[in-house]
């Protein structure tokens, strides 16, 4: 992107800001078009950091800490009758246009979102452009409202960001207990009752296990799930991407899939989380599979401070004939909140909370850390302290 493109954008974005209406969940304007109301909502967020040990610092044993920036990003959603629009873009992405990312649409990968939907019944919403395929209960969670500072060496296996069509829908079977705005990617609100998400996209070229070339097909995922308060959340998915070879295309054109479970539950101060992925046929390679486990527990000890503990367990195999081998990453850390506008627990309290956080985690590995075949996660011990604002 040229530098003067770069001006221009944060100069309209700073006069969106001064003349801003609300600040609860970024700033908003309101304009009256013909007879429809519509609202234009800017947002953004940052997550500084500091990462150090022997996980971080491989190659220059001088280097005690690594300093840097995990999500620089900034985004606006439109909402005009049942019509709405987002784009999110991420400062810290690569945004040469000459160097594009996969996807069959050649976006930048800077581009996070970029969709419309319209809202026919919260049962019945229609999304086209560049989006989270329906694909891992965390991954379809926004990257401020994590646990820890990162998504672990699960992430590796979701089909990720693509562009498609998807029909989504929820709160359906047990009353109208929750508003569905038509933005939904994951489980953002607590409803009662069940929702699906079905897409069909370009081959998930963005995915670390599908491919990163343009090999031919179309990827898919489906998704149901069952929500009763915030107390409870499950959720199911099946994904496949076709013929997904490797960047050289030699490594095999078979279809990628996977299966993947998660379960959610806030309960006050209390919050757990469970999720597992069955990965096959990872970069179209024939019996190159991984499956993956993790267990989250938080516990807020006051309204500033939680205390949160997150096991990953992963098992790959190579192909036929080939060992397995596995790895575990145990994060550790404390989340110490800022500014709380809110004294109560419950997940919109807690969302709140992560307007202005610092993260400080601790990684163990463990497993066969200098065997390890599957894809990402930590191979030695490391650490991460993250500061997160987010407006």
């Amino acid at each position: 992107m040229k530098k003067n493109t770069m001006i221009k954008l944060a100069a309209g974005v700073a006069a969106i800001l001064l003349v801003s209406t609300s600040a609860n969940a970024g700033y908003t304007m309101k304009k009256k078009v013909g007879g429809v109301d519509t609202k234009l909502t800017v947002f953004g967020f940052a997550q500084l950091e500091a990462r150090g040990g022997s996980g971080v610092i491989a190659d220059n044993e001088d280097s005690k800490v690594a300093f840097g920036a995990q999500r620089i990003r900034l985004g606006w959603k439109y909402v005009a009758g049942n019509v709405r629009g987002k784009v999110f873009l991420d400062f810290n992405q690569n945004h040469d246009d000459n160097k594009k990312t996969g996807d069959g649409a050649a976006m930048p990968s800077m581009v996070k979102d970029a969709f419309i939907s319209y809202v026919v019944d919260p049962a019945f919403v229609v999304k086209a452009g560049l989006i989270k395929m329906p694909n891992g209960m965390s991954f379809t969670m926004p990257g401020w409202n994590l646990d820890i500072a990162e998504r672990g060496f699960d992430k590796k296996l979701v089909l990720e960001r693509n562009t498609g069509l998807m029909i989504s829908g929820r709160d359906i079977g047990l009353g109208n207990n929750g508003k569905v705005n038509g933005f939904e990617m994951g489980h953002e609100r607590p409803w009662k009752g069940f929702g699906y998400d079905v897409m069909i996209a370009n081959q998930a070229s963005r995915s670390a296990s599908a491919s990163s070339s343009k090999n031919g097909g179309n990827s898919y995922a489906v998704r149901g799930m069952f929500d009763y308060t915030e107390k409870l959340h499950i959720e199911a998915s099946y994904a496949l991407s076709e013929n997904a070879k490797g960047p050289s295309g030699t490594t095999g054109g078979e279809d990628y899939k996977n299966i993947n479970i998660g379960v959610d539950s806030n309960l006050g101060k209390l919050s757990l989380k469970a999720e597992f992925f069955d990965a096959k046929n990872i970069k179209g390679t024939k019996d190159r599979d991984e499956q993956v486990f993790t267990a989250t527990a938080g516990y807020f000890v006051t309204p500033s401070l939680e205390v949160v503990a997150k096991h990953m367990q992963g098992n790959a195999t190579w192909a036929t004939g080939t060992p397995d081998t596995t790895l575990s990453n145990t994060y550790l850390g404390l989340n110490i909140f800022m500014s709380m506008p809110y004294e109560d627990f419950s997940r919109k309290a807690k969302r709140a909370r992560n307007q202005h956080k610092v993260v400080l985690n601790y990684i163990v590995a463990g497993g066969d850390t200098t065997k390890w075949n599957g894809l990402g996660g930590y191979n030695d011990n490391a650490f991460i302290a993250q500061y997160q604002f987010k407006f």
